[in-house]
């Protein structure tokens, strides 16, 4: 089938052709999956990949991990700025990962970017992120302490490797073969997404492919401005508490939206400035999050690509921490990202209460240890982020022990923590009690508890929640705070940094969820059901619940 740059496509050959873009970019990333070394990528599959056109505009994303979606717009954007397509050849490859001039969001999301040519011309782009979980032991008080910033630079020439960069960058990663293989990895996916990409131009031709991408942005478009349109018109405001190991005092997040017929208006004006710790957001940051929590409320069935932003309006003040300037550190943006979500759900409850959920943990806790593997005499650097409870939803309760909201990484089996590392996982459980009362309960937390097994081994912990509580919705009852301790002996955890020696064991506890609904209307066999399965106690359930002895 021949069609020009200006013939429309019947909707049949735009589903088609947009079906095939979602199933290579699958691959893509299954093929990093398959091929990586680092358990963060093999295991953890925080990993992802999407399609992009001739002009950069992003036209098939991988649904894994929301937070990823800022940093493949953003670096591919910067490549269309700093490069004209003279300067473009066939083969070559750029690496990119630098939140302040090269379209990231934090240093660990490393990108790879691909020209696809066609026909001696440029018609896509393919794009892939691996999270290098290799920059353990460093200092968050700005961008130079957080590890190698690379701007859009060729890692491939015309499909040769530019060694001497690439020797570079190793140099400056703690754990250099980890880094080779998973870079392999990223390479062999974007090979394979060109060779597709071919195939498919070839099938439909260039001009039917450049088409039905132009149909699927409007789409995309149509779609959002639709459910827009159910929402009622108003502004809508809401703000939070936020905390991090890293600062002595809380702060608050502010959002005031305004709903206009199809559009919506995201103003984060009188938010603190950005801060000297690792949890400020890049505008890229922050759009990501914007988009993923109006997809989420709206329509989740809408088309993940670059129409979607079409309707959205943001303004952040530059030098705040949700539009952070260099040289702010941003290591641990995804903490005020999940809060993020969590102002723009609470300001929007009122407008749409059968689709918000009560307040998810709201935090990404990660924590990182590193230090020298005494069994195998090398360097490692172990990286883990785990899950705690969902909000309840307006007819369901929430879950237990998940990833919410822009993070969607896999839990790290305990069999390939303690064989690659040395760790000792002495407890792993959901955490009674943590998630808030409500006609439906919210989500409960997790506890994870580490002995480590050498000595001098790095510990660093991130989070937030540990302060305020994960809110409740229309009667419904806050979930329980995180929280962590160490052993007695060891070295406390300041700031969220420690030193850790054989023997010494740290608990890590995640936040539980807000609850929904008053909890006199639960169903008194659900709360028999949870006494009995000891998620809430007997005080709660005579107290909250009502529950006669």
């Amino acid at each position: 089938m021949n069609t020009t740059d200006t013939t429309p496509l019947d909707p049949i050959s735009v589903e088609v052709i947009g079906a095939a873009l979602a199933s290579i970019v699958e691959e893509m990333v299954e093929t990093m999956v398959r091929a990586a070394y680092s358990t963060n990528i093999k295991e953890r599959r925080d990993c992802t990949a999407g399609f992009f056109d001739a002009e950069g505009r992003l036209i098939a994303q991988g649904e894994h991990n929301p937070a990823h979606l800022g940093v493949l717009i953003g670096v591919v954007g910067k490549i269309v700025e700093r490069y004209s397509v003279d300067e473009i050849a066939d083969g070559d490859t750029f690496v990119a990962n630098d939140p302040h001039s090269g379209g990231g969001t934090h240093i660990p999301d490393i990108v790879l970017a691909c020209p696809i040519f066609a026909d001696g011309r440029l018609v896509a782009w393919a794009a892939n992120l691996a999270h290098h979980a290799d920059f353990g032991d460093r200092g968050h008080a700005h961008i130079f302490q957080e590890g190698l910033r690379i701007p859009p630079v060729r890692l491939l020439r015309a499909g040769e490797l530019q060694t001497d960069l690439f020797d570079l960058i190793l140099l400056n990663c703690q754990v250099p073969d980890e880094r080779r293989s998973d870079f392999q990895a990223q390479l062999a996916a974007n090979r394979a997404a060109v060779i597709r990409y071919r195939e498919l131009c070839a099938r439909h031709s260039i001009p039917t492919m450049a088409a039905a991408a132009r149909a699927l942005l409007d789409h995309a478009d149509r779609q959002t401005r639709a459910a827009i349109r159910e929402v009622p018109d108003g502004v809508y405001t809401f703000e939070d508490r936020f905390d991090c190991p890293e600062l002595d005092e809380e702060l608050t997040l502010r959002v005031a939206i305004t709903v206009r017929d199809d559009e919506l208006f995201f103003d984060f004006s009188g938010n603190p400035p950005q801060v000297r710790a690792s949890v400020n957001m890049v505008y890229g940051a922050l759009e990501s999050t914007v988009y993923y929590a109006v997809k989420t409320l709206i329509d989740p069935d809408i088309t993940p690509n670059a129409g979607v932003i079409r309707s959205i309006h943001i303004d952040a003040p530059r030098g705040s921490i949700l539009n952070a300037v260099a040289p702010a550190a941003v290591n641990a943006r995804t903490e005020t990202c999940q809060r993020v979500v969590d102002l723009i759900h609470g300001a929007l409850a009122p407008a749409l209460p059968d689709r918000v959920t009560a307040a998810h943990n709201g935090s990404n806790t990660g924590f990182h240890f590193d230090g020298l593997d005494p069994r195998t005499g090398k360097y490692f650097v172990y990286l883990e982020t785990i899950g705690g409870g969902s909000g309840a939803r307006a007819t369901k309760d929430g879950l237990d022990g998940v990833q919410v909201h822009v993070t969607n990484t896999s839990n790290l089996p305990v069999e390939s923590l303690e064989q690659e590392y040395p760790l000792t996982v002495e407890a792993y459980e959901l955490v009674d009690g943590s998630g808030g009362v409500g006609e439906f309960r919210g989500g409960m937390a997790i506890r994870r508890v580490v002995r480590v097994e050498a000595d001098g081994i790095g510990f660093w912990l991130d989070g937030t929640r540990y302060r305020s509580r994960p809110w409740g919705l229309f009667g419904g009852g806050p979930g329980a705070s995180g929280g962590w301790a160490v052993s007695q002996g060891a070295r406390p955890i300041d700031h969220g940094h420690t030193v850790l020696n054989t023997g010494d064991v740290v608990t890590i506890t995640t936040p539980g969820a807000g609850g929904y609904g008053p909890p006199a209307r639960r169903a008194p066999e659900l709360v028999e059901k949870d006494l009995r399965e000891g998620v809430i106690s007997a005080e709660t359930a005579r107290e909250a619940y009502g529950l006669e002895d």
